[in-house]
C-alpha cells in the first residue's frame, strides 16, 4: 500500500506527538534497553486499555509501572496481591455507622487513576475477579449502588510464570481485559552494565518529572480515536484474525473483541507516527501484544512462536 501525506492532521498533532516520544524517552531513561514495550505500553494507554506484565521477578517490571505513572502525573496506587486477600482488600468495604444507623462505603485501592496490581496470580481467583467490573465497565458496584472511577483509569497487572509454587493461572476471562501483554526479558549486556554504575544507581532513586497529565492522556485518545483505516487495511486486520481460529495448532482463535483491540493499539501507533490513518505497518507492531496472552494452544504451549509465523504467512493485500 503506497505511502500519502498526512490529511485532515489536528492542529496540535505535531506537538502531541513530540510530547509522546519525550514520554517515552524519559521512562527509557530509567528502564534501559526496552524502549519497544514502553512504546507498546503507552500505545495501550492512548488506546485506553489496560496492560499485563509477565515476567520472572527483578526485571524491572514495578519499576516500569511507576515510572509510566510519574511521567504522566497520575494519582497512582498500588496492591501487592498475595492469596489471602480478599476482594474488599481491592473494592473497598461498607462499614456500619452506629450513630447515623447506615452504612458507609469506604472506597478501596481500586479508586485511582493507574493501579499496579503487583504479581496478580498470587491472589485468588475470587479476588482475581474484583478488577473484572472495573477493567471492563471503569465502575465498581457495591452493595446495590454503582460508584463510577476516573475517567482516566489503567491497570497494569504483572505476574510470575504460572508454574511457580502459588500461582493461580488467570481465566481467560480475565485474560481478555487485558489489552495487551508484554514480556520484558533480560536487558542486553551494554544496558546492564550501565544499570550497575553509581551515576545510573543515583538517577534511579529519583522519581521521573511529569511531563505529561492525564487531561494530555485524555486528549491524545481523543485523536487516535479519529484516526481512520482504509478497507485494504481492515482486510488485512480481519485476515490475521481469521488466520487464528483457523489454524490448526490453536484451540481457541481471537474473538471480535480482540480484533477491536488490535484495531485500537494499532490506532495508537499511527498517532505516535503523526499520522491520521493506519498502515499495515501499524496492525503488525500491534499483533503480538494483544494475542499473545489470548491464544490457546491444543498443548498448552506458548503461542509466541505461531503468532510470528501467522504474520509471516499472511500477505499484505
Amino acid at each position: 500500500m503506497p505511502n500519502k501525506q498526512i490529511e485532515n492532521t489536528h492542529p496540535n498533532q505535531a506537538t502531541s506527538t513530540t510530547s509522546i516520544q519525550q514520554v517515552i524517552g524519559a521512562v527509557g531513561e530509567k528502564i534501559l534497553d526496552k524502549e519497544q514495550a514502553i512504546k507498546t505500553i503507552v500505545a495501550a494507554l492512548i488506546a485506553g486499555g489496560h496492560v499485563l506484565l509477565e515476567d520472572l521477578p527483578g526485571l524491572g517490571k514495578t519499576t516500569l509501572a511507576t515510572s509510566i505513572a510519574q511521567v504522566f502525573g497520575m494519582d497512582f496506587n498500588r496492591i501487592q496481591l498475595t492469596s489471602d486477600m480478599m476482594p474488599s482488600d481491592v473494592l473497598g468495604v461498607s462499614i456500619y455507622d452506629a450513630p447515623s444507623q447506615s452504612f458507609s462505603y469506604h472506597k478501596g485501592p481500586v479508586f485511582t487513576q493507574f493501579l499496579l496490581a503487583d504479581e496478580l496470580n498470587r491472589a485468588t481467583p475470587k479476588t482475581q475477579s474484583a478488577l473484572l467490573e472495573a477493567m471492563a465497565e471503569n465502575q465498581v458496584s457495591m452493595d446495590g449502588k454503582t460508584y463510577p472511577l476516573d475517567e482516566v483509569f489503567f491497570v497494569m497487572a504483572t505476574q510470575n510464570p504460572i508454574d511457580e509454587a502459588g500461582t493461580y493461572a488467570l481465566p481467560q476471562s480475565q485474560l481478555d481485559r487485558f489489552l495487551i501483554s508484554l514480556s520484558l526479558g533480560y536487558p542486553d549486556q551494554q544496558s546492564e552494565r550501565r544499570l550497575y554504575g553509581s551515576q545510573y544507581l543515583t538517577q534511579f532513586k529519583k522519581p521521573i518529572k511529569a511531563l505529561s497529565s492525564p487531561a494530555q492522556l485524555s486528549a491524545w485518545q481523543a485523536q487516535a480515536a479519529q484516526i481512520h483505516a482504509s478497507d485494504e487495511v481492515l482486510d488485512y486486520l480481519q485476515l490475521l484474525v481469521h488466520k487464528t481460529r483457523n489454524h490448526s495448532d490453536i484451540q481457541h482463535g481471537l474473538s471480535p473483541r480482540a480484533g477491536l483491540s488490535l484495531y485500537k493499539l494499532a490506532q495508537g501507533f499511527a498517532l505516535m507516527a503523526q499520522r491520521d490513518f493506519m498502515t499495515p505497518d501499524d496492525i503488525q507492531q500491534a499483533f503480538y501484544p494483544v494475542s499473545r496472552h489470548r491464544l490457546v494452544t491444543f498443548d498448552g504451549r506458548a503461542a509466541g512462536d505461531l503468532i510470528h509465523t501467522i504474520l509471516n504467512d499472511t500477505v499484505i493485500i
